[in-house]
């Protein structure tokens, strides 16, 4: 005997299960056991694909699965993302984007994974972090998509970079500022915080600040193999960064990084040892 709901029933379809789960900043030794036991309770795991440039980040994805996955009944299940406008209006275009992404996330749930199953997906560092993965899943369920949402908090790209570089996040009694490069080359350093943390910072925007006046610490693939690390008074260590960069872009044709910048002067040391 069937047990759908007959015509006229109002029983609601069982929701399915969202494992957003963060992943680390690259290291498959960042999954927790809390990361390693929520995907091995998933019936799907969906892996994104980004267009050729960036394969090696799907194949991450990948290699965490075979490492860590040992559920047998567990369905991989690859899928193209939208790319976002890169010549509209910034905000404009993300919001769009988003919405793309969300209407391709709902069809592919809708065609890979039945009413009450649990559905992962695999976030780099930590999903409430600077990541947009919950905001898009918020689209879904606005729109009537029936998700119970479940977060597996992970090593975000900030825990990597401190402590690959050895330092603390903050001074003592300082404040910290999460911010973009975007908003540090349009507003400057954040006047009231002695440490700001730069994500997305495409244009080297700490080229505006005071050479003189503070320390960095950048770094990039952060707990990769390709991992690349500097550190020092910024316009000592500027022209590095930037050559640097530019040649790790031209080699895998995309870069991640981020950096952490102080006041020279802040906290127990005066810069980078």
């Amino acid at each position: 005997m069937s047990d759908a709901p007959a015509i006229g029933d109002t029983r609601r379809a069982a929701p399915r299960t969202l494992l957003v789960i963060g992943i680390g900043a690259g290291d498959p030794r960042h999954m927790t056991v809390a990361a390693i036991e929520a995907l091995n309770s998933a019936d799907v795991v969906l892996i994104p694909h980004k267009g050729p440039q960036k394969d090696d980040l799907a194949e991450l994805r990948r290699a965490i699965c075979r490492r860590f996955l040992t559920n047998p009944a567990t369905r991989l299940v690859g899928f193209d993302l939208p790319v976002r406008d890169a010549a509209a209006p910034y905000r404009a275009a993300v919001d769009r984007w988003h919405d793309d992404i969300a209407a391709c996330w709902q069809t592919v749930i809708g065609r890979e994974a039945a009413p009450g199953a649990r559905i992962a997906l695999l976030v780099w560092g930590d999903p409430s972090l600077y990541d947009s993965t919950l905001r898009i899943v918020a689209r879904l369920v606005a729109g009537g998509m029936g998700l119970e949402t479940v977060v597996v908090p992970g090593i975000t790209a900030i825990q990597a970079l401190t402590a690959a570089h050895g330092i603390a996040l903050n001074t003592i009694g300082g404040a910290v500022v999460i911010t973009t490069g975007r908003r540090l080359r349009a507003e400057g350093f954040p006047p009231a915080a002695d440490t700001a943390v730069v994500m997305l910072d495409a244009g080297m925007a700490f080229e505006g600040l005071d050479p003189d006046g503070f320390d960095i610490w950048w770094g990039a693939y952060l707990g990769t193999g390709d991992e690349i690390l500097i550190a020092g008074p910024l316009g000592a260590v500027t022209e590095r960064i930037r050559t640097a960069r530019a040649a790790a872009r031209a080699a895998k044709g995309w870069i991640m990084d981020t950096c952490l910048i102080r006041r020279r002067g802040a906290g127990d040391r005066s810069g980078p040892v």
